[in-house]
C-alpha cells in the first residue's frame, strides 16, 4: 500500500492518536467495574471486607507488574498491530469472565438463589466458605485481565514513538494518556447504572465487550507511517523531522534487519532505565490507589456509589483529572520551542512543576469533615498532577532510546510501577480493616479509626512524586540518548 499523494500535508497522526485514547478509555473502564461494583454491590453478596479487595486489586497489580515485564518485549516482536490486538483481545475477555464468578460459587458452595447467599450470617463458616472462593475466583479473571492490559502502555507508546516527531510526543502521550481520566469519568455516570438495572454481573459484559470492537477498529485502521495508505509524504517528512538530528548523535535507525538492538539484560545497564524504574515505582501505585479506592472512600464518608452523590463527586474528581491533565503535554512542548530546551531539560521541569501538585492530597482527609466536595477536588488535583507527570515520563523513553527498544523498556517501568500498585493496595487493604477494629485506639494526625488509615496513605501519596523526581534528576542529569553501535 503506498501513501495518498496530496500536496496538503494529512493529519492521520491524530486519528492514530485518538484510536489509543480509545483504548486507555476502554482499559481503564474496565478496571474500575470492580472499584465501583465491589463496596456496595459484590461485597453485599459475598461478604467481602477491605482486606478482601485489598488482596483482589493487590494480586491483580502483582501480575500486572510481573507480566509487564515481558509485554513490552512481546510487542517489540510482535508488532505494534498484532501486539495491540491481542493484548484488547486477552483483557476484553478477562473483563467479561467476571461476570461468572457469582454464579460458579453459587454453584459450587450449592446456593440457589442470591437471596439465599445474601442471607447467610456474617462470620459463619458458610460466609467465610463463599468470601473465600468468591476472592480465588475474582482474582482468576483478574490475572487475566492483567494479563491483556499490560500491554496497553508499551503498544501505546510505541505507536507514539512511530507517528509523532520528538517534540509532539507528550502532547500526544498526554491526549492518549487522558484516556485513563476519561474511562473513570465515564464509569460512574454507566457502571452503577449497569449494575442497579441489570445485575452487575452484565456490567462487567457489557463495558468487556467494547474492547472487541475496538480490535476490529484497529485491524482497519492502522498500519506504520510509511506503509499506511492514509498517510501522505508530507505528513512522513513531518513525523521524521527527528531524523538530521538523530544522525547528528549517531542515533538515525537503520532497516529492522540491520538494527542494532538491546537484550533484556542490556536494558539494566543505563541509567536512563533506572531513572524510568524510579519514576514509575514512585508514583504508579498512587495513581491506582485513586482509581480502585476512591468509590469506596466517599462511600466511608456516606455517599456510595449506587447514589446520585457518589456518582457525582467520582465524576468531578475525574472531570478535574481529565481537563488539567491534557496541559501535560503543552507545558514540555512550550519549554522546547519558546526556551530552546531540549526536549528532555524542558520534561524534567514540567515533570518537577506537576509533583507538587499531590502535595495537596495531604489536606483531604482533614478537611473531609467540612465537605466531600473538599477531597473530592484535591484529590482531583493530585490525579491531575500524577497524569500529565505520568505523560511526560513516558516520553522521556522515547527522547533517550532506541525505537527498538521503547516496548521493552516501558515494560520494565511498568512493572515496577505494578510492585508499588501491590504495596499500596494490600497494604491499605489491610490498614483500612486494621484501622477500622481498632477504632479511636488507632490515630495518625489527629484522626482516628480509618480515617487515620486513609490519612497515612494520603500523606505518602503527597510526597512520592518529589521523592521520585529528586531521584531521577540525579541518575540523568542531563539529556544524554543512547548511542547503539
Amino acid at each position: 500500500m503506498s501513501p495518498v499523494t496530496t500536496n496538503k500535508m494529512t493529519n492521520y497522526r491524530w486519528v492514530i492518536c485518538a484510536m489509543l485514547f480509545l483504548a486507555t478509555t476502554v482499559n481503564y473502564m474496565d478496571r474500575q467495574v470492580l472499584s465501583l461494583t465491589w463496596k456496595d454491590f459484590i461485597a453485599v453478596d459475598f461478604h467481602w471486607n477491605d482486606n478482601d479487595y485489598g488482596t483482589i486489586t493487590a494480586i491483580f497489580s502483582l501480575f500486572y507488574a510481573f507480566i509487564s515485564l515481558f509485554a513490552g518485549r512481546f510487542i517489540d516482536w510482535m508488532g505494534t498491530k498484532k501486539g495491540y490486538i491481542w493484548a484488547i483481545v486477552v483483557w476484553s475477555l478477562g473483563a467479561c469472565l467476571h461476570a461468572g464468578c457469582g454464579w460458579v460459587t453459587m454453584y459450587v458452595e450449592n446456593i440457589g438463589t442470591i437471596e439465599e447467599l445474601r442471607s447467610i450470617a456474617a462470620g459463619s463458616q458458610a460466609a467465610i466458605a463463599v468470601s473465600t472462593l468468591s476472592v480465588w475466583l475474582f482474582l482468576a479473571c483478574r490475572i487475566v485481565l492483567a494479563v491483556g492490559e499490560s500491554g496497553n502502555f508499551p503498544a501505546a507508546i510505541k505507536v507514539t514513538a512511530e507517528y509523532f516527531p520528538k517534540k509532539d510526543r507528550a502532547l500526544a502521550t498526554s491526549i492518549f494518556n487522558a484516556g485513563a481520566s476519561v474511562g473513570a469519568l465515564a464509569a460512574p455516570l454507566t457502571i452503577p447504572v449497569l449494575a442497579e438495572h441489570m445485575g452487575w454481573e452484565m456490567s462487567f459484559i457489557i463495558i468487556g465487550g467494547i474492547g472487541f470492537i475496538w480490535a476490529g477498529l484497529w485491524l482497519f485502521l492502522y498500519d506504520k507511517p510509511s506503509n499506511s495508505k492514509f498517510v501522505n509524504e508530507a505528513e512522513l517528512t513531518y513525523i521524521a523531522q527527528d531524523e538530521d538530528e538523530d544522525k547528528a548523535v549517531a542515533e538515525k535507525e537503520e532497516t529492522k534487519a540491520n538494527e542494532p538492538t538491546l537484550s533484556f539484560l542490556q536494558c539494566f545497564a543505563y541509567r536512563q532505565t533506572w531513572a524510568f524504574i524510579v519514576g514509575k515505582l514512585m508514583t504508579d501505585g498512587v495513581w491506582w490507589f485513586y482509581l480502585f479506592w476512591a468509590p469506596a472512600y466517599f462511600s466511608e464518608l456516606g455517599y456510595p456509589s449506587s447514589s446520585g452523590m457518589g456518582q457525582a463527586l467520582i465524576f468531578v474528581l475525574y472531570l478535574i483529572v481529565t481537563v488539567l491533565s491534557i496541559y501535560g503535554g503543552y507545558l514540555p512542548k512550550l519549554f522546547v520551542e519558546k526556551l530552546g530546551q531540549n526536549p528532555y531539560a524542558g520534561r524534567m521541569r514540567a515533570m518537577l512543576i506537576f509533583a507538587f501538585f499531590p502535595l495537596f492530597a495531604m489536606f483531604a482527609q482533614p478537611l473531609a469533615h467540612i465537605s466531600p466536595w473538599i477531597p473530592c477536588i484535591i484529590i482531583g488535583l493530585a490525579g491531575a498532577g500524577h497524569q500529565a507527570w505520568s505523560a511526560n515520563l513516558y516520553s522521556t523513553i522515547g527522547d533517550m532510546f532506541p525505537k527498538s527498544a521503547i516496548a521493552t523498556i516501558t515494560g520494565i517501568g511498568t512493572m515496577f510501577g505494578g510492585l508499588c500498585s501491590f504495596a499500596i493496595n494490600k497494604g491499605s487493604g489491610m490498614l483500612f480493616t486494621y484501622a477500622d477494629g481498632m477504632g479511636d485506639a488507632f490515630s495518625f494526625f489527629g484522626q482516628t479509626g480509618k480515617p487515620a488509615g486513609y490519612m497515612i496513605v494520603f500523606c505518602y501519596c503527597a510526597v512520592a512524586y518529589l521523592i521520585g523526581w529528586v531521584i531521577m534528576k540525579t541518575l540523568v542529569p542531563k539529556y544524554k540518548p543512547i548511542v547503539l553501535e
